[in-house]
């Protein structure tokens, strides 16, 4: 904390090279960089795990009507409709199992990456309270 010097990896470092000054506006920007950095690739888990379940019955559908078309074209036991029916299931299942892992895991990111952005918000107002 109570350091002079900032470190090279750091966000704030690539917005103090063109100013020794650190303002509120400088802390501003190095906190949008960092926001933007850790929240990269939440999106994309966010748009797994709301479409892998329409996927997954996409699929579904698919199977149970290939399936009314093999009962339609055969004596229609029941194996056939079983074997459709299973086929039809794990189409949902593949669907649901990746939603439900891209979601826990986007979730995870989500609040790793809040708790990062209020620490480096933290760290920030108290270089601001320090300089006043």
């Amino acid at each position: 904390m109570g350091g002079s010097t900032v470190n090279e990896n750091s966000f704030l470092n690539n917005f103090i090279k063109t100013s020794n000054v650190v303002s509120k506006e400088v802390l501003a920007l190095a906190m949008l960089a960092a926001t933007k950095e850790a929240t990269k690739g939440l999106s994309i888990l966010s748009i797994f795990a709301s479409t892998t379940p329409f996927i997954g019955l996409f699929g579904t559908v698919v199977s149970i009507l290939d399936t009314f078309t093999h009962i339609g074209q055969t004596t229609g036991s029941m194996s056939v409709i079983a074997t459709g029916v299973s086929d039809a299931l794990i189409a949902t299942a593949a669907g649901i199992f990746v939603a439900i892992f891209s979601y826990t895991y986007h979730q995870i990111l989500k609040r790793k990456s809040f708790e990062l952005v209020s620490f480096l918000q933290m760290q920030s107002d108290a270089i601001l309270a320090r300089k006043a």
